[in-house]
């Protein structure tokens, strides 16, 4: 129970919850394009995860991992490894998306086309997420977790 409790900290429960509303916000948009509006699903998943990413800055930022950047330059810096790191999980999931789609056709047997894209983005998408928090944690906003440890 002690290990459950210390991997479920405040951070890690708030990651999961604005990643869920992140993935929410990426799979909405995603399929909408895909599915209403008639775009290709590599371009609709791209606009999907970039609709995604501006919201999981600002959200990472505030309530997840509390910035300390103050000053303009420090929230661009913070900023920019943050898009970095999105930009590396981007390319995994545009590639997972069309690996999954294009050359292996999972769920195409099961499922309409729609819906076959949409679980194969769902699975890409959990990978993602994973990630993501790793980078975010020990990468983009790095050097705020370590002042609030020397702080402390």
């Amino acid at each position: 129970m002690y290990k459950l409790n210390k991997l479920l900290n405040k951070e890690v429960i708030f990651y999961i919850i604005f990643g869920i509303l992140t993935t929410i916000v990426n799979i909405v948009v995603s399929f909408i394009l895909k599915a209403i509006c008639n775009l290709e699903a590599n371009l609709s998943s791209t606009i999907g995860i970039i609709s995604s990413i501006l919201f999981a800055y600002f959200t990472n930022r505030k309530w997840v991992f509390n910035s300390a950047a103050n000053t303009l330059k420090e929230k661009w810096f913070e900023f920019l490894k943050f898009i970095f790191g999105r930009i590396f999980t981007m390319i995994i999931e545009v590639l997972g998306v069309f690996l999954l789609n294009d050359i292996i056709h999972l769920f195409y047997s099961i499922f309409n086309d729609n819906i076959a894209f949409l679980a194969n983005k769902c699975i890409i998408t959990v990978i993602v997420i994973i990630l993501n928090f790793f980078i975010s944690k020990f990468f983009a906003f790095k050097n705020n977790f370590n002042k609030k440890k020397f702080d402390s």
